[in-house]
């Protein structure tokens, strides 16, 4: 697995990583959370053996990062931010240099090569020079290096940044099917993202590790986490089944707008089916139904923000 213990990182003055302890598994997935500057990619960089920490220690498999950097970055795919690449090189032969430096060879380096190509859609563009590529079509070229190898570890920063729709759906597809044997740390401003390929999530303000969950459980934290709008199509049953739902259990509030009524439950409980069953026993006739699982930008907003107030009461 990894583990990072108290990992910390100085830039003079700054510190921009404060203290972050955490473990990741085979088969899991962890998105990396946080505003600009939180220390999200220093940590991952810290984590590759990129950035030496100025404190605490990062273990790949029980390999500190520091002192066997050799055995550790053998493990390990990375893709940093902005995909630094050899502009004048093409597609074609900077794989190719990485194949050299990973020491591939024979039937595996030839199949390598050609899978990554195929996986990431590179063949129209694999002897056209980087540099005049597009954003997206250089994001994926930096993704197959990462991959090219077939890693233990990938750590990949913003690896959709610049891509097309389509192109995200692939990469988040191709994300899912490689964290079967795979740890995989994704840092993402992309919140759907989170969602759509993480089965943990850390959330990381001004260096500090705020939060550590599944993207379910900081979506329960949500305000108006499954709450349900319910609209009847006769609106002289309201007042009878805003009376019904008020009297169910586990239902803390219902009110009533513009011919709808919102029914919030106790402590974030799912009462969809409840309350649909009640509608069809008592026979009250619904045009619209629909819960509200909340929205995970305003769980992170809550705690980044909640944590900016913190700092400014130290300071």
């Amino acid at each position: 697995m990894i583990e990072t213990h108290q990992l910390t990182r100085h830039y003079g003055s700054i510190k921009a990583v404060d203290g972050i302890s955490f473990k990741v598994a085979p088969g899991e997935v962890l998105g990396f959370l946080g505003p600009n500057g939180a220390g999200k990619s220093t940590t991952m960089k810290m984590i590759a053996g990129f950035v030496e920490p100025t404190s605490g220690t990062a273990t790949i498999f029980g390999h500190d990062v520091v002192a066997d950097p050799v055995l550790c970055k053998a493990r390990i795919g990375y893709l940093p931010e902005g995909a630094p690449s050899y502009g004048e090189m093409t597609p074609r032969s900077f794989l190719d240099f990485i194949a050299n430096i990973r020491q591939l060879s024979g039937a595996t380096r030839t199949a390598r090569l050609e899978h990554v190509a195929e996986q990431l859609h590179l063949e129209p563009v694999l002897d056209q020079t980087i540099e005049t590529l597009s954003k997206g079509f250089k994001r994926r070229v930096g993704l197959a290096q990462a991959i090219l190898h077939d890693p233990d570890i990938l750590i990949l920063d913003e690896p959709t940044d610049g891509l097309d729709p389509n192109q995200k759906y692939e990469v988040r597809q191709l994300i899912r099917e490689m964290a079967e044997d795979k740890i995989i740390i994704v840092s993402t401003h992309i919140l759907e993202e989170v969602t759509a390929v993480c089965t943990r999530a850390i959330i990381i303000a001004r260096g500090r590790l705020l939060a550590d969950e599944t993207p379910a459980q900081l979506q329960a934290r949500a305000p108006g986490h499954n709450r349900i709008e319910i609209t009847p199509a006769d609106p002289h049953s309201l007042t009878g089944l805003r009376a019904a739902l008020s009297a169910m259990e586990g239902v803390a509030r219902v009110a009533e707008h513009s011919g709808t009524l919102t029914v919030d439950p106790k402590d974030g409980a799912n009462l969809f089916n409840d309350v649909a069953a009640l509608a069809v026993a008592q026979k009250h006739k619904i045009s619209d139904m629909q819960i509200n699982y909340g929205r995970l930008d305003d769980v992170f907003r809550e705690i980044t923000l909640a944590d900016d107030k913190v700092a400014e009461a130290r300071s």
